[in-house]
């Protein structure tokens, strides 16, 4: 059993780590920074600069804004001016309305917002933004964590500073966790302490319901309902798993209004951690308690592997929530801690290397490859099959194969997350 000390330690990482966020993190990210730094200001900015990292850039360009119908970083710039409150975090618009939309719309006409790559930086995730008015100016600085800032200014003097801390993967007090404390937490600590982890079905099955409403993205949830795809892949735990997460990231990546409940600054990895073991309970009648635990050692995992991925990199976040989805499911059959291990392995197996060019509608399609992913990593393990040291990059130790995926997805695919923007940024040119 776990101290008490090492339970609150880990709760406190979940709580800050499991947030509700309206839209995409990244562009959202960008539009709390703007509210602040015009909070600071004190005024309506009549200019705003924006500098950001590339992987900011590369994830906040081809998404929608939620309830704008637009997509992109000016239309999130000028609303988190007009109407942004940081004090909502990652729900910085939330308090939109069709007046302040149209607003937001004259501002990115007027040529007086300005979006630049940051140079000279080692951050993945950076976004600095000065507002200017009236010869006043603020700057306001967000670093290492999406709602995380390092630094506010006004008119040359510094009212925060905490910028040596912005490099580092794991903040400074976060418990480090590893493979077998993720999974005794999840199994051993009081329920009552853990059932606060409903709040991700809440937010994230209903995001799936209010979808459905709507054509949102490329309608793959839409698309995995309808009668033509039963009789592809069945009206089946599988088909609901892929059309219940999928739907949720259309609404998502789509721009409707609809808050998730997010994983390590991602909503779609909330998403991808929560939907496939919520229905999976759903359909094969476990327990309340059964959920709230595969939930929470889903969410968890998703935790631990970003802790040596970073927030943002060149892996495609639902690799590491897929993971997180394929443990959850596995207790969920019954799997012990070594068959989760095993899930864990043949996920890494098999997804090692899908890149992230993005946040964007089609997302929903790797969302939908990770899913199906983790049912198969989920059954393997069950039927005693793992994927061995023998092969690739799986090591013997859980921690050391987990190791090897993040140290490929941090270091190594850095020229290719280079070229992925690079891309992005000149389709079209000749």
């Amino acid at each position: 059993m776990l101290t008490k000390d090492t339970r609150d330690k880990i709760l406190t990482l979940i709580h800050k780590e499991v947030v509700p966020a309206v839209g995409c993190t990244e562009p959202m990210a960008v539009a709390l920074c703007t509210a602040r730094a015009t909070e600071t200001l004190g005024r309506k900015p009549e200019k705003i600069t924006a500098l950001l990292s590339a992987n900011i850039l590369k994830n906040a360009m081809g998404v929608g804004i939620p309830g704008t119908g637009m997509i992109g970083l000016p239309i999130a710039i000028a609303l988190g001016a007009i109407v942004g409150k940081s004090e909502y975090q990652l729900e910085v618009i939330k308090d939109l309305t069709p007046e302040t939309l149209e607003e937001g719309k004259t501002l990115t006409k007027e040529n007086r917002i300005s979006i630049q790559l940051k140079q000279n930086i080692t951050e993945k995730l950076y976004i600095e933004i000065v507002c200017e008015a009236q010869n006043h100016s603020a700057t306001a600085i967000i670093a290492g964590g999406h709602t995380n800032f390092v630094y506010i200014e006004k008119d040359g003097n510094a009212l925060l500073d905490r910028r040596h801390q912005a490099s580092t993967a794991t903040e400074e007090g976060d418990i480090q966790l590893n493979m077998r404390l993720v999974y005794d937490f999840a199994t051993t600590a009081p329920i009552d302490e853990l059932r606060f982890i409903l709040k991700t079905r809440d937010y994230n099955i209903k995001a799936a319901e209010e979808s459905l409403k709507g054509n949102y993205g490329h309608c793959l949830g839409k698309t995995m309902s309808r009668p033509l795809s039963h009789g592809i892949f069945g009206d089946s735990i599988y088909s609901h798993i892929i059309s219940r997460t999928a739907s949720a990231c259309d609404a998502r990546m789509g721009g409707a209004m609809i808050p998730v409940m997010s994983n390590s600054g991602s909503g779609n990895q909330g998403i991808c951690a929560t939907n496939p073991v919520v229905v999976y309970a759903q359909e094969n009648n476990n327990t309340e308690e059964e959920l709230i635990r595969a939930l929470v050692l889903s969410h968890l995992t998703a935790i631990y592997i970003k802790q040596s991925l970073g927030k943002l990199s060149a892996l495609c976040g639902c690799v590491v929530a897929s993971t997180g989805s394929s443990c959850g499911i596995t207790y969920l059959m019954g799997g012990n801690y070594e068959q989760i291990c095993h899930s864990i392995k043949n996920m890494i197996a098999n997804l090692a290397g899908m890149l992230c060019d993005g946040a964007k509608p089609s997302c929903s399609l790797k969302v939908s490859s990770g899913v199906s992913t983790a049912l198969l990593s989920a059954l393997l393990s069950m039927e005693g099959r793992c994927v061995t040291s023998a092969e690739g990059i799986i090591d013997d130790d859980v921690d050391r194969s987990i190791r090897n995926l993040t140290s490929i997805g941090a270091d190594a695919m850095c020229t290719t997350d280079e070229m992925v923007l690079d891309i992005m940024t000149h389709k079209g040119n000749c």
